[in-house]
């Protein structure tokens, strides 16, 4: 009875073509993602930041007075997500936002020189963690896994049940 019961856990398995939680890949990518999530976190949040602060004022670094769509799309994160990120933001003195001089309804964003601060404070211990991780890897390893990584986006990004 045992040996039939296995088995036809093992027919049903293949008839609903069932993974299990160690095959699926999405489910490593989870995990990984959490604890990138949380050594972030850690790293900036002695400066009074969060990460997706801290992505927002490194990006408006690089960009100061991009849009707050491109902003979000740059961050990975939705409008209304980012509009809560700015809010918080210049609550806090880190951002400031003034209309463009030549197109009144559009708005510029720029770091402020305390919110400069606190990135360059987040940034050498965020730094820091990439430092660490790249540092896991040989050149070679990590060419192969971001290509590896561009493969994963590809095939995720073209999936035909995005366009159902």
């Amino acid at each position: 009875m045992v040996v039939n019961a296995y088995i036809i856990d093992a027919v049903r398995r293949m008839v609903c073509m069932r993974m299990s939680f160690d095959e699926r890949l999405g489910s490593h990518f989870k995990r990984v993602e959490q604890e990138l999530q949380a050594a972030k976190s850690a790293a900036v949040k002695p400066a009074g930041l969060t990460v997706p602060q801290y992505a927002a004022l490194f990006v408006l670094d690089e960009q100061p007075g991009i849009s707050a769509a491109e902003l979000a799309r740059r961050c990975a994160v939705t409008p209304q997500t980012m509009t809560t990120i700015l809010r918080n933001l210049e609550a806090g003195g880190l951002i400031e936002r003034t209309p463009h001089p030549l197109h009144k309804h559009v708005i510029e964003t720029r770091p402020t020189p305390a919110g400069r601060k606190a990135l360059d404070q987040a940034d050498k211990r965020a730094t820091g963690v990439e430092r660490r991780l790249a540092a896991a890897f040989s050149e070679e390893e990590a060419e192969t896994l971001r290509a590896l990584l561009a493969r994963v986006s590809e095939t995720l990004t073209t999936d035909p049940i995005l366009k159902s």
